[in-house]
Order: C-alpha cells, then sequence, then structure tokens
C-alpha cells in the first residue's frame, strides 16, 4: 500500500449479540490510534458513516442463522480484501448453534406468537461454511488483546501471533491452583483454547469453554476425567454444547456421550 493510501475497515453483524462488536469499541485509546492508520469505513454499531467498499480489511461478528446472514457473509467476502471472523457465533455457529441439535419451528412455536413470520435457517453455523474466511478469532466474548494483534498484525503484513496453547497454559501463568485436581470442580481448561486469562479458575470455578477448543484438544481423556468425578453422562454431554457446540471436537465428544 502506498504511504498516502489508508486502508478501510469494515466491521460487519451478522446473528450475534454485539458482544464482539463492543470489544472492538472498548479498545477505546488503542482504537483511537489505530484511527490514525485506518479509516473506519463500515461500522453501523459505532457510527452512522458508511462509506461504501471494497475494504481492505473487514472483521464479521455473528453465526449465519438467517437467510439475511447468508447474503451479508457473500457480500462480505466479495467487498473485503481480507476477512476474519471474531467469536464464537461467527467461528462456531455460536449459543444459537444448540438449535442445530433439534427443530428449529418447534423454537419458533415456542417462543413467537406468529413463527410463519420468522424467517430462520434449520442451523446456525459459522461464517467458513459459506466463504472463504483468511483468519479466526475465537472467544465468547473475543479477547481485546488478540484483537488488537489481529489488527496490528495486518497493518504490518504479517500472520497474527494468537497463542494455541489451552487455559491450563494460562492458569500456571498466573500461579492458580488447579480446579479440577484440587477441588474436584469439572473444568473445561485442558481442552479449551486460551485467551480469558483462566477467568474463572481464578475465581475458584471450573472454565466453560468460552474460547473454544484449543489445537488438538484430547477432549476423551477430558470426559474420562469427568467420569472420575462422578459426573453424569447427560452433564458431561452438556459441557460440550455451549458457546463452542458446533466446533468439531466438542461436537464429535458431545456426540459419543449417552442420551
Amino acid at each position: 500500500m502506498g504511504s498516502d493510501h489508508k486502508p478501510k475497515l469494515a466491521v460487519w453483524k451478522l446473528a450475534s449479540c454485539d458482544g464482539c462488536q463492543l470489544s472492538v469499541l472498548n479498545l477505546e485509546e488503542e482504537l483511537l490510534a489505530l484511527g490514525a492508520r485506518l479509516e473506519l469505513a463500515y461500522f453501523p454499531e459505532a457510527t452512522s458513516y458508511l462509506a461504501k467498499g471494497p475494504y481492505d480489511i473487514s472483521l464479521a461478528e455473528g453465526s449465519i442463522a438467517t437467510p439475511e446472514d447468508v447474503e451479508r457473509i457473500h457480500e462480505a467476502r466479495r467487498s473485503s480484501r481480507y476477512l476474519a471472523t471474531l467469536g464464537a457465533c461467527a467461528t462456531a455457529g455460536g449459543i444459537q448453534g444448540l438449535r442445530n441439535f433439534a427443530d428449529v419451528g418447534d423454537f419458533l412455536a415456542r417462543v413467537y406468537p406468529a413463527p410463519s413470520q420468522i424467517e430462520a435457517l434449520a442451523t446456525s453455523t459459522p461464517a467458513s461454511d459459506h466463504v472463504q474466511v483468511d483468519f479466526q478469532l475465537q472467544g465468547c466474548p473475543i479477547s481485546e488483546r488478540q484483537l488488537l494483534e489481529l489488527v496490528t498484525a495486518f497493518l504490518e503484513g504479517r500472520k497474527p501471533v494468537v497463542p494455541s496453547h489451552s487455559v491450563c497454559m494460562e492458569c500456571k501463568m498466573n500461579q492458580t491452583v488447579c480446579v479440577m485436581v484440587a477441588h474436584g470442580t469439572p473444568c473445561l481448561g485442558p481442552v479449551t483454547h486460551a485467551g480469558c486469562g483462566a477467568l474463572c479458575p481464578g475465581y475458584h470455578r471450573g472454565c466453560y469453554g468460552c474460547f473454544g477448543p484449543k489445537e488438538t484438544p484430547n477432549t476423551a481423556s477430558l470426559t474420562s476425567w469427568f467420569r472420575r468425578l462422578d459426573m453424569e453422562e447427560g452433564d458431561i454431554r452438556r459441557s460440550y454444547r455451549t458457546y463452542y457446540a458446533g466446533a468439531r471436537p466438542f461436537l464429535e465428544e458431545s456426540e459419543s456421550l449417552a442420551e
């Protein structure tokens, strides 16, 4: 890029709670500094100024859960040189991915007085099931530190450096005693991607898997530990079916457990 060109940044919303977009806004001072190097071209959550594409970098939050989402993610891909997805919804289908284990029509009938007026896909899926994605940033919500690394890496023309180790490593770095070994508290930390700073174990609670599966997670081994803690099969299955129920390692392990 020429020195006189400021890359154009776009932030897209799909089916989500907006938490990851708020993580972008929560950068505050860092966001102002990035503003000197980026043009915030499209970000309806933050500004009414909406410039047309093409965009140099797009950040997409949310799963593909409606026909409109399908159209928007294809629009984002067509108009973006670099497309990154943010959070559990965009990278794995999110909490709304729990519909994938049931009939979405039943949910609509229970919640809405006129379900026929609601347009919803039968499943909630990640953006990567529909278009090519250049980078996926996990978390529910994402880590602001990792988000800053992602955008900075793009500006510097390098690959983002996002650790692939588990939450257990963060516990060790924080000198937090293992809640599962010391107290018998079920914890998804051994199979969960780092990024939260081991927040829950720091408060003597087990990890809930908010950052999804780490690289090559040994879910079968963790399940055997849960059984030693006298967890029922159904409870173990539900532990894998939360924020990242649609992520393959958690999905396959949950499906291997009895109903």
